[in-house]
């Protein structure tokens, strides 16, 4: 399977993309953990393009188009060969980021997102897990973690709101993939819930 997890800026959902591998691996299974931007060697590369720097370094466009020349990379490189050699894939973060970030909270650009979507990656995952929280309690993780990958957080707490309800109604476009997990409480509690889910 293809697992992918989404979600605002500080909610947790790194943090459960990890219990969750542990929990399989834990049960036997071969699963492999990564990450978007990122993954592969040239991915990781066009990351700090992305996650680094002003806000406004990029147009929506331009982040549309550097997130899918990452995502392909990252594709081809680690997903792909993964999956064919009988593992599991865990992502934290895959297209739907891509669909909410610039699609419909930086810019309306879903269409556009859509058609690169289908034209250059083709691969949706088997299901999805948005990590659903408040986006004050979000923005203040994630700035309180520090780093310099803070471009998204430095757009403010109205953007945090955009990403939330972008993903929200993700989840209700997708039902049959996607699963809104409530992300409120201990981790390991959040972490039952997307075990159940799966």
């Amino acid at each position: 399977m293809l697992i992918s997890f989404e979600g605002i800026d500080g909610c947790g959902k790194s943090t459960q993309a990890r219990l969750l591998t542990e929990t399989l691996q834990a049960e036997g299974r071969d699963v492999l953990l990564t990450r978007e931007p990122g993954g592969s060697p040239g991915a990781e590369e066009i990351r700090s393009l992305l996650v680094q720097g002003a806000g406004e370094r990029w147009s929506p466009e331009t982040e549309c188009l550097l997130f899918t020349a990452a995502r392909r990379d990252h594709l081809e490189r680690t997903i792909r060969p993964a999956l064919a050699a009988g593992r599991s894939v865990l992502t934290d973060r895959f297209a739907d980021s891509t669909r909410v970030y610039q699609g419909t909270a930086r810019a309306d650009l879903r269409a556009m997102v859509d058609r690169l979507h289908a034209l250059m990656i083709g691969v949706e995952p088997d299901r999805t897990f948005v990590i659903d929280i408040d986006p004050v309690i979000g923005l203040e993780r994630g700035m309180a973690r520090g780093g310099a990958e803070d471009r998204f957080e430095s757009l403010g707490l109205e953007f945090q709101q955009r990403l939330a309800q972008g993903f929200r109604a993700l989840a209700a476009e997708y039902p049959d993939r996607v699963r809104l997990i409530d992300g409120s409480g201990p981790p390991q509690e959040v972490a039952a819930r997307v075990r159940s889910a799966l």
